[in-house]
């Protein structure tokens, strides 16, 4: 066996990097704070549904675990548009076969990642929370919530990744010992989780393989399919000011509530039948960008995932980043990195890329609940397309590159797309239909805008 290691945080992405440190020899022990959910119904907290896409996917299979998550999958093949008249609209993703999303639950996803864990030799401790470390002394200090006994790890014996989430404990004594800067960008919108339920007979009641959006304008609706034949739905809307708006809905009740549904989603309202038995009992939850610096202390200590890099959720990039980092981290061993060269190289590895996808995923929320509305964002979606099949080595539209093409950093997949709207920009200028549009101009623009792509590594 090689050197011990320790990780914080029983989630989804702290079991995975387990199973690939365990598979390199490492003796690994996870720390988590709540109980273990597989024996014990947790309270709603995090969103239920998760998107998983290319990125997250290479991740599974590095582990050897991909085959044990497909039955938990539900494809979604693109977006579904909900008009204010009940007229829906079908936007795909891509244009091939894999190029689609799969909804997945979070617990039972969560529930595979941890059994898979324990079969790979892990010991998992839950009810232990971390409390705080001493970086002087090469300690963390974690403390068992049932008998109330403190424990001290020595950072010499095993070195600590902390995989504990937005609310990091691990990156919360690095900040108090004056090893990192840590703020919250917090979005002036919340979300709340509300359910469809399946019909009589078991299946799901709208298109099973599609993200369903209501936009409109400043919130949305989306709903997600779970493989029991529901929807799990979610609204966007702002915490704070006049209607519509969470406080608002709360000073106006349960007719409130109804109101803007009937008035703004009634299709969906037609599926809703415990609406406001739902909204009462479901809190509403909170988004945020985290920035963080540094991710690492001295080859001891080292934050992935929403630890690091917490974002907001419209590009369904947060677990898919998060399996990323699992995979880099592994690349790095790979390569034979030491854990001091590992953890410093990670940190200069993922720093741009986790920036990236954090602009790019407060992007995409104006896009899903507005933007998707505009004629003209069917017809750049539709020359994008037509684009990417005349010139596949230089053009391939941006939401492709981050969904369905690990292989592309975030970072370049950001750069590429400021480009490419240029281009998209240029051309729809005067064209209001493809057959418009001058398509030696669009080959003349995008030879000298776009260089081609390129194999991509790790950069160990």
């Amino acid at each position: 066996m090689k050197e011990p290691v320790t990780i914080l945080g029983a989630g989804c992405t702290g079991p995975l990097l387990a199973v690939l440190l365990a598979k390199r020899g490492h003796r690994v022990r996870i720390y988590e704070r709540r109980p273990d959910a597989r024996r014990v119904q947790l309270a709603a907290g995090r969103s239920i549904n998760l998107a998983l896409a290319a990125r997250g996917l290479a991740g599974l299979e590095r582990a050897g675990l991909l085959d044990a998550v497909r039955p938990l999958l539900v494809p979604m093949r693109g977006r579904r548009l909900h008009d204010l008249d009940g007229s829906t609209r079908f936007l795909p993703y891509g244009q091939r076969p894999h190029e689609q999303l799969y909804s997945v639950g979070r617990a039972p996803l969560n529930h595979v990642l941890t059994d898979a864990a324990e079969a790979h030799g892990v010991e998992l401790l839950f009810e232990h929370a971390c409390r705080d470390a001493d970086f002087a002394r090469g300690l963390i200090r974690v403390e068992d919530l049932r008998q109330g006994a403190v424990r001290e790890l020595r950072l010499a014996d095993a070195p600590v990744f902390g995989a504990d989430g937005a609310g990091s404990a691990l990156r919360g004594a690095m900040v108090r010992a004056g090893l990192g800067s840590a703020r919250e960008e917090r979005l002036a919108h919340d979300y709340k989780e509300l359910n469809i339920p399946a019909g009589a007979d078991g299946r799901w009641r709208m298109d099973p393989h599609a993200l369903h959006i209501w936009p409109r304008g400043g919130y949305m609706l989306i709903a997600l399919p779970n493989t029991d034949g529901s929807f799990t739905a979610t609204l966007f809307l702002a915490a704070e000011g006049p209607a519509p708006s969470f406080a608002s809905l709360e000073a106006g009740g349960p007719a409130a509530v109804r109101e803007l549904f009937a008035r703004e989603f009634p299709d969906a309202l037609a599926l809703m039948p415990n609406l406001e038995i739902e909204w009462a009992a479901n809190p509403a939850g909170h988004m945020a960008t985290l920035y963080a610096a540094p991710w690492q202390v001295d080859g001891r200590a080292l934050l992935v995932g929403d630890a690091a890099h917490a974002i907001v959720p419209f590009h369904g990039q947060g677990m898919n980043c998060a399996f990323e980092d699992c995979r880099v981290i592994d690349d790095l061993l790979e390569a034979g990195c030491d854990w001091g060269r590992c953890f410093a190289r990670f940190d200069a590895l993922r720093r741009d890329d986790c920036a990236a996808i954090a602009r790019m995923a407060i992007e995409n929320y104006v896009e899903m609940r507005d933007t998707v509305r505009d004629p003209r964002f069917a017809l750049a979606k539709e020359l994008s397309l037509e684009l990417e099949r005349r010139h596949p080595e230089r053009f391939i539209p941006r939401y492709s590159m981050v969904m369905f093409h690990a292989e592309i950093p975030y970072a370049e997949a950001e750069r590429r797309g400021v480009a490419q709207a240029a281009i998209l920009e240029r051309l729809t200028r005067d064209a209001r239909t493809p057959d418009a549009v001058d398509w030696a101009q669009a080959a003349r623009l995008v030879d000298e805008s776009l260089p081609r792509l390129r194999a991509h590594a790790t950069g160990t």
